[in-house]
């Protein structure tokens, strides 16, 4: 079995440093979904179904932990399948011929607009906490490991905090978030500890920032 010890940033070890903070905190590594994140206890799993932007569904599973510090969750959205996925949807619901949405070839727009749906599933899961009764204090270009992401951060009426990240690899789907009460840490660390897999388990990083519509970036040594 592969030993999955990480070495930490300064920054996590200092978040890390206060005896009553550290305890309960775990290496969670998930190989099949490609993700290893510090969570704050044993996730509960759950297997569902994400709607698209594009009105597709995708199968999704949702890692969740609940504590007095508040409430962690990543959610795994797979839209590796998304040409098959929308082709079938498209001809079990019909087309009219010569449709921009039926077109097959290298079109962005064909097929469902899926290529569309995948490239911009980040933004469009961004969309919904932005929907929420909260108030936005931040919403940011990011990256973890060269992986760009999306960042976003609210405010909620009973003043907890939730920050939230979105991120694009290999046609996956990551959305991480943290709500913690007013004054409790957490989030930071959650957030931080973020990092991508291979099929093997190994840390996978770049050279250079990877976009997921584009060739991926030379890796770093292992």
């Amino acid at each position: 079995m592969r030993n999955f010890s990480f070495p930490l940033s300064a920054a996590l070890i200092l978040l890390l440093s206060g005896p009553s903070f550290a305890q309960g905190w775990i290496e969670y590594p998930r190989v099949e979904d490609g993700f290893f994140i510090n969570f704050p206890g044993e996730p509960k799993i759950e297997e569902t179904i994400w709607e698209s932007e594009y009105e597709a569904t995708f199968p999704a599973r949702v890692y969740t932990v609940e504590t007095n510090r508040g409430r962690y969750s990543v959610t795994v959205v797979d839209y590796r399948d998304a040409e098959r996925i929308h082709t079938e949807r498209i001809e079990a619901r019909g087309c009219p011929e010569g449709a921009e949405t039926c077109l097959g070839g290298g079109a962005s727009t064909g097929t469902g607009y899926w290529r569309l749906d995948v490239q911009g599933s980040m933004v469009y899961a961004a969309s919904q906490f932005l929907q929420r009764d909260a108030e936005m204090t931040r919403f940011m270009w990011n990256f973890t490991d060269l992986v760009e992401g999306l960042q976003l951060y609210l405010t909620n009426p009973d003043q907890s905090r939730t920050f939230a990240s979105f991120y694009l690899h290999e046609n996956r789907l990551y959305i991480l978030e943290a709500t913690s009460p007013e004054g409790v840490r957490g989030a930071g660390l959650f957030q931080q500890s973020l990092q991508f897999l291979d099929e093997e388990g190994n840390r996978v990083r770049y050279q250079r920032i990877y976009q997921n519509s584009s060739p991926p970036p030379p890796r770093l040594p292992r």
